[in-house]
């Protein structure tokens, strides 16, 4: 698949001398279908085509994306050796790419799954798995550090786990530090701890408690200088429109969206409507539903969460070419202006 794009833009990860372009690919999508050991709840994706996931790596690449999202839980390492696998099959220069990793939602055979040796061994398994002696973007996957402990019933890992973060910092195996939660609350507690330069959770039209100006979250990363790659932006296609209200689609077992309650009539039919007085308002050219309107919106949804501070790249999922050119159009049209923001805000606050 040969497509033209123009240039696509890269913002730098915190006060670090790393840049990512500004639509990056999350791979959770790569890992197919997964359960937690903890309680057999799906966490994974549909299973995944290995050649039009290849496509779709070389639809970003063409469009210059550099940015890889990926995690150890993700399909337990299958994303991330796919992932490898596919760009060595591309022929792709390793210096080249920001390749981005988690630890800590897994616990493997260890108590927690921040414990200090589970990070270490986590850490050289994620380096073997994507095929390189280094990690530009280690994230702690969330912010719950306390967890049963050896002696105790509960213990506090947070120090023990950012002291092994800045060792592997020190050793050249990580090149950047990562803090990814799920609430105000675990993000203040770990990031003066952490100290990490960046943040990421998810962040879209219909859900920006962490980007919203005068949030907690944007007075943190002013104070610690950090900054923000957001997950979802699409909202797992939700802001897509392509799910139709009258027939809610089906997902199967081991796929996370099954526990999902947004895939509803009354849900898919409030954000159609929104979506239609989008393309109104941005005088789309495109048919409803077309492949054009579908990156139309996937362009709007991207560029709404990057004219935020802090924002340095989106990462939104993909399972194939179709879906990679999808989701790089928003890093390549023009950025979104702020009156244009506050309309999409005061239409999705509604």
């Amino acid at each position: 698949m040969l497509t033209t794009f123009p240039p696509m833009n890269y913002r730098p990860i915190g006060t670090t001398n790393i840049k990512v372009s500004e639509i990056g690919f999350g791979c959770w999508t790569m890992g197919g279908p997964n359960w937690s050991p903890a309680n057999g709840q799906s966490i994974g994706w549909a299973e995944v085509n290995e050649t039009e996931v290849t496509a779709g790596i070389n639809a970003g690449l063409d469009a210059g994306v550099n940015h890889w999202d990926n995690a150890d839980n993700y399909g337990n390492g299958r994303a991330e050796r796919l992932l490898a696998k596919c760009l060595t099959t591309l022929g792709i220069d390793r210096k080249s790419q920001i390749i981005a990793t988690k630890v800590g939602h897994s616990k493997g055979t260890a108590p927690h799954g921040f414990d200090p040796h589970h990070i270490r061994n986590q850490c050289e398994q994620s380096l073997r798995n994507l095929r390189t002696d280094y990690i530009d973007i280690y994230y702690f996957h969330h912010g719950t550090f306390i967890g049963p402990g050896y002696d105790t019933d509960q213990y506090d890992y947070l120090l023990e786990a950012a002291a092994v973060m800045r060792t592997l910092v020190k050793e050249g195996k990580v090149r950047a530090v990562g803090q990814s939660a799920y609430s105000d609350d675990d993000f203040e507690r770990a990031v003066p701890i952490v100290k990490p330069d960046v943040l990421q959770t998810k962040a879209n039209l219909r859900f920006d408690d962490f980007i919203r100006q005068g949030s907690r979250g944007q007075a943190l990363m002013d104070q610690y200088k950090c900054s923000f790659v957001a997950f979802g932006p699409l909202d797992q296609g939700i802001l897509l429109d392509k799910f139709d209200p009258k027939n809610p689609p089906q997902f199967v077992e081991g796929d996370y969206r099954t526990s999902r309650k947004d895939f509803n009539p009354a849900t898919l039919q409030s954000v159609r409507d929104k979506l239609a007085k989008v393309r109104q308002h941005f005088a789309s050219p495109a048919a409803a539903g077309s492949a054009e309107d579908i990156a139309f919106l996937s362009s709007v949804a991207s560029r709404w969460v990057l004219s935020h501070p802090h924002v340095c790249s989106t990462i939104p999922g993909f399972r194939n070419a179709r879906q990679a050119v999808c989701n790089v159009k928003a890093g390549t049209d023009k950025p979104m202006t702020q009156e244009e923001a506050q309309w999409l805000r005061d239409l999705f606050a509604k």
